[in-house]
């Protein structure tokens, strides 16, 4: 009888989140802070409350091909749409399946939220760096 190597997911998280950075509208190169920020999925209960954030890694629906955010800002919401396409990669025994999104897009309503970009992506497969800028 031979010992086997434990098989453990090394690659957590397997499924990326997306990676919104906000930056200060009049200077785009300067990162800015948004204070009083609440975030919350449509339907959902709010992932952060009173933050004080210059990003924020927020998770989308694997189940949909959309997610609605609400960010609000001193009362003022903005919402912020992410439209997808998934695709099922097999990682490892230990890990299953994660889920990339294709073909991104992104639609804002632009309460508080002057701009953003990009307004399309061909896939999100990493948390490497932020996904969107988005300016205030």
């Amino acid at each position: 009888m031979s010992c086997e190597k434990d098989d453990f997911c090394t690659q957590n998280p397997v499924t990326p989140n997306l990676i919104l950075r906000f930056y200060d509208d009049t200077n785009r190169d300067s990162v800015k802070v948004v204070d009083n920020l609440y975030v919350w999925a449509e339907g959902k209960d709010s992932l952060f409350i009173n933050s004080s954030l210059d990003s924020l890694f927020i998770p989308l629906n694997s189940a949909a091909t959309e997610t609605v955010y609400n960010f609000s800002k001193n009362n003022v919401v903005n919402q912020f749409t992410i439209q997808y396409t998934t695709e099922n990669e097999y990682v490892s025994r230990s890990c299953g399946f994660k889920v990339i999104f294709n073909d991104v897009n992104f639609a804002s309503d632009n309460t508080w939220i002057t701009d953003f970009e990009p307004n399309t992506l061909t896939t999100i497969e990493n948390q490497t760096e932020a996904h969107v800028q988005i300016y205030h």
